[in-house]
């Protein structure tokens, strides 16, 4: 599973950049509807799982919450199948 964390973590950060890129070059306007909030509770959940206990009853349906949002890079060429819930 960290691996599974560290790859999602490092997508998001690199969608973060992507945005500030868009965001520096058109403006502020540009990034109206994006996913950018959705981007910072991932990283969230992420770093929540992180924190866990590992007898925490919640690890369970949030790391099958983690391995469904990282279906969304499924295309990445650092995704894993094995990663797939």
């Amino acid at each position: 599973m960290d691996d599974l964390l560290v790859f999602l973590r490092a997508r998001n950060e690199e969608d973060n950049h992507a945005y500030a890129h868009i965001a520096h070059t058109f403006g502020g306007e540009a990034l109206l509807g994006s996913h950018l909030p959705m981007l910072d509770l991932i990283d969230m959940l992420a770093r929540d799982f992180k924190g866990m206990a590992p007898t925490d009853p919640r690890t369970v349906g949030l790391a099958y919450a983690l391995r469904v949002l990282a279906q969304s890079y499924a295309e990445h060429p650092g995704y894993r199948q094995e990663w797939r819930p």
